[in-house]
């Protein structure tokens, strides 16, 4: 039975059942995903399947037929799902792509056959939605490319500074702490500068000014930042010294005086008193510049604090902006790892599927290797002790030969060898069957098949091969034109006694043998 083709990789699942403008028959359902049959193929059981999900359920080995399950007609062999025993059901595919679709994209009123909506309209419809893989917005077909670069949230920018690759709704997040994005310094006003190069220039603005430390004391001066604040420090040590002296004296009275002293008090137009309470008189001048100096100090000290805190203000605001830009990174290096991981994955696949079409290849490549139209033709079966384990434990109980043909344009035959006997042989015999199978010029042939057929096991020292041979019985459904794939075999149950390829059998050597069969051409 001829292997289903794979030269396919792009197939897809069954055809949504809404499709279709008439109710469904069930013949025409695959038995996987329960749509319409896309490319069906007829299991040896009789069920049908899409390609796609046919090949999917057994790409990883043969599964039993979960269908004939439910309808309580499971029997093996016959509902074990095989690529080797199934075959392209071009009659129901006929039959599927002569039904009348129509679309099911809103605003389309496209109508047709299933063959028209596969090749002309499936894909192609301009109302039909899809599913943004960024953002996940459903859009239409014909927008993609106009979402993908202008509306997609999720759409991939460069920086213009750094040309990192970023989302769009991270860019704004990066521009905070990439390295490359411009600034501008504000005393000398040069613009364009780097941002991972902007405190350097600080530091080497020629232009750059600050206040000195000791401005809250009384110093005027204005010093630049490239090294000449440290220069003023060191020269006007003494002037700050002695501005600072008058509050270091007063805060050091303040201490001493303040254990004793009363709460002050401001009256209008009289002077500062101490609380009426006590009942004392009006300060001394002395003591009204000391309380004078300590206000002032205090003053001082609450102004610093307040410019401290400014700054600290400033650093915690910068401080979070930053850890939420990184945070942002984080996300998209997350992100980006993500990607990559689901490429590899995909990629993974496809060259599994890639591995499953070289092998099919493969295959083809051996069967027309071995072809021969002349109605002679010779099998040779290695690894034959593995194969004959497998078809003992029930794994492999048959095998297929090529196919091969009595003219170019003949009869299309296959032989099928069933290592541990079939029927009265198994156990005991070789069992050996010749099949008629569906070719191209059955329309030319004469039918039924009625030919004699010559099945040899070759002496590998050609001395006496095994020789049964047989005239087909005309009236057998086994050589009647074929109307699957290939006929029911018929031929030798009893073939061969197994014992005679026991020990240094002259049929088997190298763990190999010959089988030929022989057609007679008479009459043809």
């Amino acid at each position: 039975m001829a292997r289903i083709s794979l030269d396919c990789p792009n197939s897809l699942p069954g055809i949504p059942l809404s499709v279709l403008s008439v109710p469904m028959e069930n013949k025409y359902k695959c038995q996987q995903c329960l749509q319409v049959l896309r490319k069906p193929v007829q299991a040896q059981c009789g069920h049908r399947f899409c390609v796609h999900c046919f090949k999917q359920l057994t790409s990883s080995g043969p599964k039993p037929c979960e269908a004939c399950r439910q309808e309580e007609i499971y029997e093996e062999p016959i509902s074990i799902l095989n690529s080797s025993e199934a075959f392209p059901d071009n009659a129901a595919g006929r039959e599927i792509a002569s039904l009348p679709a129509r679309c099911l994209n809103q605003g389309c009123n496209w109508t047709g056959s299933i063959k028209e909506y596969e090749a002309q309209h499936e894909g192609r419809c301009e109302f039909e939605r899809i599913l943004c893989e960024g953002c996940q917005t459903l859009i239409l077909l014909t927008e993609k490319d106009r979402h993908n670069e202008r509306e997609c949230e999720a759409r991939t920018l460069n920086c213009k500074y750094c040309k990192m690759t970023f989302n769009f709704k991270e860019i704004k997040a990066h521009d905070e702490i990439c390295l490359k994005f411009p600034m501008q310094c504000k005393d000398c006003g040069k613009k364009k500068i780097p941002r991972e190069k902007f405190n350097d220039h600080v530091k080497s603005c020629a232009k750059s000014k600050s206040t000195c430390p000791f401005s809250e004391v009384g110093c005027k001066s204005m010093v630049g930042a490239n090294g000449k604040l440290c220069d003023h420090e060191f020269n006007s040590t003494m002037e700050h010294l002695r501005l600072l002296l008058p509050l270091v004296l007063s805060a050091t009275r303040a201490r001493s005086e303040g254990s004793g002293a009363g709460e002050w008090q401001e009256d209008s137009g009289v002077g500062l008193y101490r609380d009426p309470n006590e009942g004392a008189g009006p300060m001394t001048s002395v003591q009204s510049v000391d309380l004078e100096k300590k206000v002032s100090l205090s003053r001082f000290d609450v102004n610093a604090l307040e410019n401290i805190v400014c700054v600290l203000n400033r650093e915690v605001e910068r401080s979070s902006v930053t850890m939420e830009a990184f945070a942002h990174q984080h996300r998209l290096d997350q992100e980006k790892i993500e990607n990559l991981s689901n490429k590899v994955r995909q990629l993974e696949r496809t060259l599994t599927m890639r591995d499953l079409q070289l092998s099919e290849t493969e295959q083809l490549m051996r069967e027309l290797q071995f072809c021969t139209y002349d109605g002679v033709f010779v099998w040779k079966i290695s690894d034959f002790s593995r194969r004959r384990q497998d078809a003992v434990a029930g794994r492999a109980p048959a095998m297929f030969s090529p196919a091969f043909y009595s003219s170019k344009y003949g009869y299309k035959m296959c032989l099928r060898l069933y290592l541990n006997g079939d029927g009265t042989g198994r156990g005991t015999h070789l069992s050996l069957f010749f099949v008629v199978m569906r070719g191209k010029c059955d329309a030319l042939l004469k039918w039924p098949f009625s030919q004699k057929v010559t099945l040899m096991l070759l002496d590998q020292n050609n001395r006496e091969h095994i020789i049964d041979a047989f005239r087909p019985d005309v009236s057998s459904s086994s050589f009647q034109r074929p109307i699957s794939e290939m006929n029911i075999a018929s031929g030798c149950p009893l073939f061969c006694p197994l014992a005679k390829l026991a020990g240094k059998s002259p049929y088997l050597r190298d763990d190999t043998i010959f089988i030929k069969a022989i057609v007679d051409l008479t009459g043809l």
